[in-house]
């Protein structure tokens, strides 16, 4: 059996609950986990994170954000780089997402941030999602 890419089984949690119309969801933690979720939140596409001991292991929270009239802020989320096909970039090509309307989310050497982030401090590496 295989074993899965976590990011891949985070985001694909995010996007079901936020397709349900969840509050929040919860998923097992990692490292990586919790500074995606950072990122999200300082880019305004969730409202708040936590990560909570459950027993043997750690549980991250995503509290989903959505406008006042119930629409979703997370219109989607996509996986780019795959374990089994990465995907980099150059500082000099970071990827736009919509024109610039949406965000890619860069794992760089100084660890997860967005693509304007990186733009702005001279670094590339592997497009880990975009979010729009």
């Amino acid at each position: 059996m295989s074993q899965t890419d976590p990011i891949a089984d985070m985001l694909t949690r995010i996007r079901n609950a936020n397709k349900a119309l969840q509050a929040k969801v919860e998923m097992p933690s990692s490292s990586q986990k919790v500074e995606l979720a950072r990122v999200l939140t300082e880019e305004g596409y969730i409202t708040s994170y936590s990560v909570v001991k459950d027993g043997s292991f750690d549980k991250l929270v995503v509290e989903l954000k959505y406008t006042d009239g119930r629409r979703r802020v997370i219109s989607q989320i996509k996986r780019v780089s795959k374990p089994g096909r990465r995907m980099y970039a150059k500082k000099d090509n970071l990827p736009k997402v919509l024109g610039g309307l949406g965000t890619a989310v860069i794992s760089t050497s100084r660890g997860l941030m967005t693509a304007r982030e990186a733009q702005r401090l001279g670094v590339g590496g592997e497009v880990v999602c975009f979010v729009w």
